[in-house]
């Protein structure tokens, strides 16, 4: 069964940093496009941060010049770099994948959180 899961997270305060990693688990193929996601209280979940299997990355611009996305294909893993935190980046973080099976299809997977709390 394939999974996705989640370390880094933590309180720290406001201009830290934190990096968030998240590694799949499994039997697979191949996995394609990775991402990070947060949903704070009260609030829906948004989009941080993306990347494709090339590289090629995408960010919300709230998070841009702050962090940075990045995967190590061999480890199945994706980061982010947070640099410059601010108390409105407190949320919970989603790992997200799109992941091929073995059979040539194509799964989305969700991690199952990790707690970024900053503090001012």
């Amino acid at each position: 069964q394939v999974q996705l899961v989640e370390s880094g997270g933590g309180l720290v305060q406001a201009g830290g940093s934190l990096r968030l990693s998240c590694a799949a688990s499994g039997k697979f193929f191949s996995i394609d496009d990775m991402g990070w996601y947060r949903q704070a209280p009260g609030k829906q979940r948004e989009l941080v941060a993306t990347i494709t299997s090339r590289g090629t990355t995408n960010y919300a611009d709230s998070v841009k010049g702050r962090f940075t996305i990045s995967r190590d294909n061999a480890k199945n893993t994706v980061y982010l770099q947070m640099n410059s935190l601010k108390p409105e980046d407190t949320a919970v973080y989603y790992c997200n994948a799109e992941i091929w099976s073995r059979l040539r299809l194509s799964y989305n997977y969700w991690g199952q959180g990790t707690q970024v709390t900053v503090s001012s």
